[in-house]
């Protein structure tokens, strides 16, 4: 009878040993199929080969608690999966690395429901792994919410940058404009005052702004206007000292 309740125990002990395996085997499985979901969902290939080898990953952990919980039909279709997930790294398109996730992914997905069948408490294990999926699947969202709320951000910051971009700009063509005005003065008086000094019959000089709507104008169309005006000016001066001098 002594003997008989040891080996109860032992029996018990084996049993609540390789469900632990399980559940850890378990764990790891569900947490690659999570990842090579991530991948398949991934719209770059860097995103989608980082998800595939962190798939790859959490598959190699499950194999050893596979083996010893005995769950030969989830340890063969983790294999496939390894092997079809590690053809994605050397993929060089971003379709034809996708084409092994997908594979990947429907063998993942395989190897969980094996895992829950190999369990020796079914509804436990299930109910498990569902509200492992569930917390995965949940914080999967919470993420891509992040990445979204990150998005519209850096949209914003463009926005205001580009926006910024354009008032220093109009205000440097302002300044711009406001210096060759000035300039365009300044030389018309002093030519004038040359002109009357040399007692020169001549109609005073002046400019005739023309430059169309500045704000259509890019900084280097406004520096072309008004140094084509300033040497038409310029032009005009020195054709007035030559009548003078006749």
């Amino acid at each position: 009878m002594k003997n008989l309740y040891f080996l109860l125990i032992l029996i018990t002990s084996i049993s609540i040993s390789a469900q632990s395996k399980c559940d850890d085997a378990n764990y790891y499985l569900v947490s690659a199929y999570s990842h090579v979901k991530s991948s398949f969902e991934a719209n770059n290939i860097s995103h989608l080969k980082y998800y595939a080898n962190r798939s790859i990953e959490s598959l190699k952990l499950s194999k050893k608690q596979l083996t010893q919980c005995d769950c030969v039909p989830a340890l063969t279709l983790a294999d496939k999966a390894i092997f079809l997930l590690e053809k994605v790294e050397a993929e060089k398109t971003y379709e034809d690395a996708r084409f092994y996730v997908k594979q990947g992914r429907d063998i993942s997905k395989e190897s969980v429901i094996a895992i829950e069948k190999c369990s020796t408490a079914p509804t436990k294990v299930s109910t498990t792994n569902n509200q492992a999926l569930d917390d995965l699947e949940q914080e999967q969202l919470k993420l891509k919410q992040q990445q979204e709320a990150l998005k519209l951000k850096e949209a914003e910051i463009k926005t205001r940058l580009a926006a910024q971009k354009e008032k220093d700009s109009q205000h440097q063509k302002e300044t711009l404009i406001l210096n060759y005005k000035t300039a365009i003065s300044a030389n018309i008086k002093t030519y004038n005052e040359t002109l009357k000094t040399c007692d020169c019959d001549h109609t005073p000089l002046k400019t005739m702004d023309d430059l169309e709507d500045s704000a259509s104008k890019n900084i280097k169309d406004v520096k072309i206007y008004y140094i084509n005006s300033l040497k038409a000016l310029t032009l005009n001066y020195l054709s007035a000292l030559d009548l003078c001098a006749k």
